[in-house]
């Protein structure tokens, strides 16, 4: 390098967008100090570089342009605002002092620091940089540890997912009344196994469903949002799951209905699906094989895939209406044999008061042991008893049970009556059943056709169903229930032609012959 050549100078001016450096001066007034200051001492500027970019990482690609032009020779001198714009990592700032022991740089001015090419100057240079670095570690441990702590109280520690607002008073997140029932649609409608993520992007989208600055949602959007446990109330953060404070927007059983509607379509299709009524609904009887619908010439056709030898025919979708009509009228209880359980049933609710109280201290007591050995997990951690990966599945299994135990409580606690809660909403269901089935509406009373059969089937063109769970015993109810309606009417028909003869009998007894 030629010492005596006069030297000549460049401008550097950064500002990060990212939060340490929100009390650096704009990037406008480092330009216009640093040009008062080249101007002031005669300073002769080849060129001003101007980046936005944060120093806290290597890899700027305005500033390794401007080095390499200064190992170059195209100047030898830098004018900066302060030491910390150039370097805020390790190896930038190395970058710089080395250039200063070849020679590439020779002076660097500053208006509120000054600078030596002499060894005590490196030095305080090197001092500087590293005073640079200290601050954004320091800072970035600050700031992970107040996450650390934010999440511990469950708190969301950053901007909020979409369906959720950020409370500025208590600090928290809480549901969007515009987005949030949007969300929950979202979830309700991929749960039933019916749609695939374009179509739940669809048909959400066309409710007016929007990011916040109105830009429409992508169908990737939909599979990171559907998969987000924020939404029933756990935060998932770094690969780790804390109980959160706020709000849900779904409950758990609706969020892993639809995990298990997205584990069941791991393999996506390529095409998008026909809405059709029946789809993935029946078996083959003889075969196994799934029943799939088809169109010809105007009217829906249910048949056998037939990836074997099947002898099964086709059967046309009304035909098969007709039938699961049929089979509501079946399972639906008499009014009046539906409200006498409606009565015996809350009445035992009423009275069901001291097991339930049993029961949440249970479920208390479960709380508290859960807490106990995340404790003692977060100790064998700590006491290196543990690997990283052996202590983040641990805590996210007991996280969930925790979760789970706590929903049970929060049940259990709105309403302690609620064991037999389910029972009469069978029995409730029963008793529509049969006005549903005269309905003209074929979407739900496929939807509950779908919820009370198992396994069904079609063979010879006949629906073969088995009734699920309570519905077995909500069956022969019913059935019992129409042959003492049935033997009612009967014998009151029976009565009447008596009745009748015996009046005939008469009539003819007074006639003259």
């Amino acid at each position: 390098m030629n010492t005596d050549a006069p030297i000549t100078y460049f401008i550097y001016a950064r500002k990060s967008t990212e939060s340490e450096d929100r009390q650096a001066r704009s990037i406008g007034d480092q330009l216009a100090e640093l040009r008062e200051l080249a101007a002031k001492e005669h300073l002769p500027v080849v060129e001003t570089f101007v980046e936005s970019r944060t120093a806290k990482a290597p890899g700027r690609p305005v500033f390794n342009d401007m080095l390499a032009r200064l190992e170059s020779g195209e100047a030898s001198g830098l004018l900066v605002w302060a030491p910390d714009r150039l370097a805020r990592n390790s190896l930038d700032g190395g970058r710089i002092i080395y250039l200063v022991d070849t020679g590439g740089i020779r002076d660097i001015k500053s208006p509120t620091y000054r600078f030596d090419a002499t060894p005590q100057g490196k030095f305080m240079l090197s001092i500087a940089f590293g005073q640079s670095k200290y601050y954004v570690d320091s800072l970035s441990e600050n700031i992970n540890r107040g996450i650390r702590q934010k999440l511990k109280r469950g708190v969301w520690p950053q901007f909020a997912p979409l369906g959720y607002l950020n409370d500025r008073v208590t600090k928290t997140i809480v549901p969007d009344p515009e987005r949030s029932p949007y969300i929950r649609k979202a979830f309700e409608l991929y749960a039933t196994g019916r749609y695939t993520f374009a179509q739940v992007h669809d048909a959400v989208n066309a409710l007016g469903l929007t990011a916040r600055r109105g830009r429409l949602l992508s169908v990737s959007n939909y599979q990171y949002l559907l998969q987000n446990p924020i939404y029933f109330g756990i935060i998932r953060y770094h690969g780790e799951l804390y109980p959160g404070s706020h709000e849900p927007i779904i409950t758990k059983e609706l969020f892993d209905a639809a995990q298990a509607a997205m584990r069941r379509r791991s393999k996506p299709k390529g095409r998008t699906l026909k809405p059709y009524l029946y789809r993935g609904l029946f078996r083959c009887g003889e075969c196994g094989r799934t029943i799939t619908t088809e169109t010809q010439k105007g009217h829906n056709y249910l048949r056998c895939t037939k990836w074997t030898a099947c002898s099964q025919p086709y059967v046309r979708e009304e035909a098969i209406t007709k039938q699961i009509v049929g089979i509501l009228h079946k399972i639906s209880l008499p009014a009046d044999w539906a409200d006498w359980m409606l009565g015996e049933l809350e009445r035992e609710q009423a009275t069901d008061t001291a097991a339930a109280t049993e029961q949440l201290q249970s479920l208390r007591d479960e709380l508290v042991d859960y807490d106990r050995k995340l404790d003692r997990l977060m100790a064998a951690y700590l006491d290196e008893g543990l690997s990283l990966a052996e202590y983040r599945t641990t805590k996210n299994t007991l996280v969930l049970k925790k979760h789970d135990c706590g929903e049970r409580l929060a049940t259990l606690e709105r309403d302690r009556s609620s064991a037999l809660e389910p029972v009469i909403t069978v029995v409730k269901d029963a008793k529509t059943a049969g006005f549903l089935a005269d309905s003209d509406n074929l979407t739900e009373q496929c939807d509950f056709f779908r919820k009370i059969v198992s396994n069904p089937k079609v063979a010879h063109r006949e629906v073969d169903w088995e009734p699920r769970g309570a519905w077995k015993t909500v069956v022969a109810i019913g059935r019992l229930a129409r042959q003492q309606s049935a033997a009612s009417c009967d014998a009151a028909l029976l009565a009447g032609e008596l009745d009748q003869n015996s009046l005939k009998r008469r009539e003819w007894d007074s006639n003259p012959r």
